[in-house]
């Protein structure tokens, strides 16, 4: 099993870890989080377990692209994947700079949603992310019909640059600084003491 990477405490939420997606050990259970419906804005509804093999594998084979499973309470529950903005095709329409890091996160399908999860797995996605002092900017391209990770994006500090036309979507370019990021959370702990003062 990979190393833990990265670890956070979430006050309401307890441990969550970070490490990378092992092959094949990894592959049933991604398998089944890609096909499942509640990741449509994956685009993978119709792959196949080698489909689903290949795109790691290429992950894996990529310089700066990189595939992370998360875990809270020490069970699998999110994914992550990381890629160099300047190398793909939304370079193509915006500016990239040093220390840009593109990611997209996927949370684990579940019949039993707890209240402020995924809040929390994004927030350990962005920490994980702005752990490595490398990273000073987090690109993002969100389908512009996923209204609940835009509300989600914009908890966290992430600011929609421009809507853009991509090969398979239309999307939200949005990006989080370290500072945005910052702010967002110290403006969350404020309004969490005004509710409880």
């Amino acid at each position: 099993m990979s190393e833990c990477l990265f670890r956070r405490t979430d006050p309401a939420l307890g441990e969550f870890t970070v490490r990378r997606v092992e092959l094949p050990t990894d592959l049933a259970l991604l398998y089944g989080w890609l096909t499942h419906p509640k990741s449509v804005f994956w685009m993978m509804q119709a792959a196949q377990l080698a489909d689903v093999e290949s795109m790691f594998r290429d992950i894996a084979a990529t310089t700066g692209h990189d595939a992370f499973l998360g875990c809270h309470a020490g069970q699998p529950a999110f994914l992550i994947e990381t890629y160099d903005p300047a190398n793909c095709e939304v370079a193509e329409v915006y500016e990239s700079a040093p220390g840009d890091i593109g990611m997209h996160f996927l949370t684990a399908p579940t019949e039993h949603p707890v209240h402020g999860f995924t809040l929390a797995v994004l927030r350990t996605v962005v920490e994980h992310l702005f752990a490595d002092p490398s990273n000073e900017r987090i690109v993002v391209e969100p389908d512009v019909r996923n209204h609940p990770v835009h509300v989600l994006n914009e908890a966290v500090g992430f600011r929609v640059i421009s809507r853009v036309s991509l090969r398979d979507k239309d999307a939200y370019l949005s990006t989080c600084t370290r500072e945005q990021y910052r702010k967002s959370h110290h403006s969350e702990q404020k309004s969490n003491e005004d509710v409880d003062s």
